[in-house]
């Protein structure tokens, strides 16, 4: 074969190949162009399916990370009240060094344990908030605001963000008679 033929044979390809894309009729490139369509809007919908799920997996990740010890600092809880509750009813002289023993014991095991991200919840002298507290009773005095914490009777606890345990506790309220005495003067 010669240049010639090659080239006539090439001639020959090339023009067939511009027939034949000249011969697609209009509604099959139509029809192709709506697939290509379908297949990229398939295609951007999964990749975003894709990064929700990906987002999705690392909030879980991450929220098991930062409350993965909830169970386990739960449970230590009782711990906590009972030391507290040794000192609280701790009142012979001659266990002095068994009280200080415990004292430090507790201060230590507070320490460590909120270095985990436990850390109380103020009641007394606060109000009464139902998302931290929980009211056991009311206790009628005048010398308080209404709505006031006047006693707590369990320490509740907050875990980073979230109530591990509300405190149980006792809120003030006015005496029936009080409130008359304001009505009318």
């Amino acid at each position: 074969m010669n240049k010639d033929t090659l080239s006539f044979k090439e001639e020959e390809t090339e023009r067939k190949g511009t027939e034949a894309i000249e011969e697609i009729p209009v509604n099959e490139t139509e029809r192709i162009s709506a697939e290509l369509q379908e297949m990229n809007d398939k295609y951007l919908r999964l990749y975003a399916e894709f990064e929700n799920y990906r987002k999705r997996v690392n909030k879980d990740k991450e929220e098991l990370v930062k409350y993965g010890n909830e169970k386990l600092i739960y449970e230590l809880l009782p711990v906590i009240d009972n030391l507290e509750m040794a000192l609280k009813h701790s009142t012979n002289e001659t266990s002095e060094g068994l009280v200080q023993g415990v004292e430090i014991t507790l201060k230590e095991f507070l320490r460590t344990i909120e270095k985990f991200g436990l850390t109380p919840i103020e009641a007394t002298g606060k109000p009464f908030d139902p998302s931290v507290h929980h009211a056991m009773t009311l206790i009628e005095r005048e010398d308080i605001e209404e709505k006031i914490v006047v006693e707590e009777f369990r320490k509740g606890y907050m875990f980073r963000d979230k109530v591990l345990r509300p405190s149980l506790v006792a809120v003030s309220k006015r005496p029936v008679a009080c409130k008359g005495k304001e009505k009318v003067e």
